[in-house]
């Protein structure tokens, strides 16, 4: 086994955020939900497209395409994460869904604002699918390259990575967005919004060539496994689980992660949303709030990063929850611009940080040296993909009895205040735990 801490294996480790962000903040954030929406809403049919024989509201198919793709990655990971590891080929995953995700970014550029939505919708539930996917295997290398007392600052470099790759990645494919004219571009069939398709692709599977040479291929699990590929999956996704409910603090830690991940992902997803129908502001204002939040976010994981170290893991969690719970209150009651850009502010600040803590949180809790981790990530991924399918339609159902997203706002806070509450049980239980045989600070 290769040894923890390489410096080489962890940038490499860190170049695949770099990498696949692009897609987070291009496919998910920006350019294509602001190009979707204007290539599908017209006189004739309104916001209503069709697709597969079936109208839709445009946003509802959107959401409906997003929720199903997370519904088909928590269907199939622990299966496939299960075989990784006792095949010692994580590597293998990671790659196949890095090119599954990139190439369909690459296949958006064929959406031409006269296309049918069939082919452009099924190439954006695969994209999703590629990245939900990869991050699987991505995050199951941490406790594999690094020791417990640097997994917090691995984890947080991971994450400062993705956001200035993010930021960079966007900031090129703005430029033909808001300046066609520079390269002799007629945009009427919306082509500078499909480079930034194509600039995703080169940029996801480009950069990702990086850790898929350096990163160690994986290794396999060394206990026997006499069945086949489909049931050998299933047998050890369950000795898994049996071993989870045998670690009380790593349960305990799961179930506070599930209800403020609700919370965290939710708002993540939808801020845009809630920013342009509520308060009205225009597209240059909401895509220059989104950066702000992701500058802020590479701050927020550093500080994080420190404060673990001083304060201990869950303590700085519990704080970060603490303001997480608090600003999504606040949501509720802001009417201007200012506050807006206040509250982007403080998400930026809390949402590394909480993103990053929770990765190196879990890895703490795991055993050490275990040759299976993909297995045990995948509890962690799976639990946060059913966190963002639950938020997103406790989110939609209450805007649509009420009629405001205020509302569904402090639907949110509720699990915030779930999680909240289950991390000091956590805080407690690991400290009765410490007075009575030595532990790992966590």
């Amino acid at each position: 086994m290769e040894a923890k801490n390489n410096k080489k294996t962890i940038w490499a480790w860190c170049m695949f955020d770099w990498a696949n962000q692009s897609y987070n903040m291009v496919i998910t954030s920006t350019i294509f939900p602001a190009y979707y929406v204007a290539v599908t809403t017209n006189a004739k049919n309104g916001n209503m497209v069709s697709f597969f024989g079936h109208k839709y509201v445009n946003t509802v198919l959107e959401t409906y395409i997003l929720g199903l793709s997370y519904l088909i990655v928590v269907a199939i990971l622990p299966i496939l994460t299960s075989i990784a590891d006792y095949r010692g080929n994580k590597k293998l995953y990671l790659q196949l869904f890095t090119w599954m995700g990139s190439l369909a970014c690459a296949g958006l550029f064929f959406f031409k604002p006269s296309s049918p939505l069939e082919l452009p919708m099924i190439c954006f539930g695969l994209a999703s699918i590629g990245y939900c996917g990869g991050f699987v295997f991505y995050n199951s290398y941490l406790p594999q390259i690094a020791s417990v007392d640097q997994q917090d600052a691995v984890s947080a470099k991971g994450f400062i990575y993705g956001f200035l790759g993010s930021i960079v990645v966007q900031v090129i494919c703005f430029i033909p967005v808001l300046k066609p004219g520079w390269f002799g571009i007629n945009d009427d069939n919306g082509l500078p919004e499909r480079i930034g398709f194509l600039i995703v692709f080169f940029w996801w599977i480009g950069f990702a060539i990086i850790p898929f040479i350096i990163l160690p291929k994986g290794t396999p699990n060394a206990g026997s496994h006499k069945y086949n590929v489909l049931t050998g999956g299933f047998k050890e996704l369950a000795k898994v689980f049996g071993k989870i409910k045998q670690m009380p603090l790593l349960k305990r830690f799961l179930s506070a992660f599930f209800f403020y991940s609700v919370g965290v992902q939710t708002i993540m997803l939808v801020a845009a949303s809630f920013a342009a129908k509520e308060l009205h502001m225009p597209d240059d204002d909401l895509i220059s709030i989104i950066l702000i939040i992701q500058v802020v976010a590479i701050i927020g994981a550093y500080i994080t990063s420190k404060a673990s170290e001083k304060y201990g893991n869950v303590r700085t969690l519990i704080c970060l929850v603490s303001i997480w719970t608090i600003l999504c209150c606040l949501v509720y009651f802001i009417t201007t611009e200012t506050q807006f850009y206040f509250a982007a502010f403080g998400v930026g600040i809390v949402m590394g940080g909480v993103q990053s803590l929770s990765r190196s949180t879990y890895s703490k809790y795991l055993p050490q040296n275990i040759p299976d981790t993909a297995s045990y990530f995948s509890f962690y991924d799976v639990t946060e993909k059913i966190s963002i399918v639950v938020g997103l339609f406790c989110f939609a159902y209450v805007e649509d009895l009420t009629h405001k997203m205020r509302n569904s706002a402090l639907a949110l806070d509720g699990f915030f205040a779930i999680g909240l509450l289950m991390l000091i049980v956590l805080l407690v239980s690991e400290n009765r735990s410490a007075r009575t045989k030595p532990t790992v600070a966590v």
